[in-house]
């Protein structure tokens, strides 16, 4: 079966994903909900969880920025292993199709560079209670770089594919998103840091 990253790219235009309406109108977003949404959950967090002494400021700032790479390390994980995963199966193929295939066709469709808010809202609330299982109170400094270091992603990500590079350290990461959709599809899987391609050998050459 054939990679999604090898269909034929499409600069311009959309793909329809669900023939109900509302499920279509569902699977888009403008960029600045998730990030709006996300971004007010993670100043709640860790508003509620210092203001009522559940963790102190030092250990929020610090489990705030181990949150963030730790994303970062999600983020490269994710899409190199489950976006492009080999589609040996018609199940496989359709999954990964619907969730990052059609972003290979159509780059430029910025309606579809993140997940819709209900999607996003469900997955951050089932996070919370799994990240709150596993370190307690340190989920209130934690998670909120999480989410952080994920709208991070969705602006850098929104940045290269929405507008022409930029004059400044952002261009770095446009260069490399691009070669990951226009060049090499098995390398530069990090979006919003190239680290953990530097990490595990996936540079572009």
């Amino acid at each position: 079966m054939e990679p999604v990253a090898q269909k034929t790219v499409k600069n311009k235009g959309s793909k329809k994903l669900f023939d109900n309406p509302i499920l279509e109108k569902l699977s888009r977003t403008h960029i600045a909900v998730p990030i709006a949404i996300l971004t007010l959950a993670a100043v709640g967090l860790l508003y509620w969880g210092i203001n009522n002494s559940l963790i102190s400021i030092l250990t929020a700032v610090v489990l705030f920025f181990v949150g963030v790479i730790t994303f970062s390390l999600v983020e490269y994980l994710v899409h190199r292993y489950l976006f492009h995963m080999e589609p040996n199966s018609e199940f496989k193929e359709k999954v990964q199709y619907s969730v990052h295939g059609v972003h290979h066709e159509y780059p430029k469709d910025k309606d579809r560079l993140a997940m819709p808010p209900l999607m996003s809202a469900a997955i951050s609330t089932i996070l919370f209670f799994i990240f709150k299982l596993l370190m307690g109170n340190f989920v209130f400094g934690f998670l909120p770089g999480f989410l952080v270091g994920y709208c991070t992603y969705l602006g850098v990500h929104y940045v290269v594919h929405a507008y022409q590079p930029p004059k400044n350290f952002f261009k770095v990461l446009w260069v490399h998103h691009g070669i990951h959709h226009y060049k090499d599809h098995e390398r530069a899987f990090g979006v919003s840091s190239p680290l953990w391609d530097y990490v595990f050998g996936t540079m572009p050459k």
